[in-house]
């Protein structure tokens, strides 16, 4: 079943942010754009280097009004741990989250049961909290952050826009679709 156009489920988390322990529940995915980006565990391969390009994009998402959520289901105080003695990670100034019980993984449908680990999942929320953009990735495939920015604003676009569609490869200020019969057949 797909989570597009559903609500984020309630959730209470711990999280390592900016060199402090903070609570995160579903209300800090109302009000403003968020990104949520599962990744499988801490002390890892991949995963560093992905975090660490969120970190680099994170600027420019904040300027689009965008909070990022990194989460794995190990705890927040192995967040701090990674954080104080990876060099990649202690770049990081958004939330990491603990789902040591699999709440979020498990309410993302991310949860690799078997393995007690989260997918590759990046979600895309709206204001609403409603759920706008779902990317999954295999274990061993990397994700470019660079490429949530034209999401994000493709996604945002839509919202104020809600008669037009953004079609394939758009940029900010590119040519946009208006859905109707006269464009049945021609595109």
């Amino acid at each position: 079943m797909s989570l597009i156009g559903t609500k984020v489920l309630p959730f209470k988390a711990h999280a390592f942010k900016d060199g402090a322990f903070v609570e995160v529940t579903d209300q800090d995915f109302v009000g403003g754009w968020s990104v949520v980006a599962f990744y499988p565990a801490d002390f890892t391969f991949v995963c560093p280097t992905e975090l660490e390009d969120l970190q680099n994009e994170y600027d420019k998402l904040r300027a689009l009004g965008v909070e990022i959520y990194a989460v794995s289901t190990d705890t927040h105080f192995a967040h701090k741990a990674w954080h104080d003695t990876s060099p990649a990670i202690k770049k990081i100034k958004y939330a990491m989250v603990g789902d040591p019980a699999h709440v979020l993984s498990s309410n993302f449908g991310v949860l690799i049961e078997e393995a007690g680990l989260a997918d590759r999942g990046t979600f895309i929320i709206d204001p609403d909290g409603t759920i706008q953009a779902v990317e999954i990735n295999a274990g061993g495939i990397g994700r470019d952050a660079s490429t949530l920015i034209n999401k994000i604003k493709a996604a945002q676009y839509v919202r104020k826009h809600q008669n037009e569609v953004c079609p394939a490869k758009w940029q900010e200020n590119g040519k946009t679709l208006t859905p109707g019969i006269d464009l049945v057949g021609k595109i």
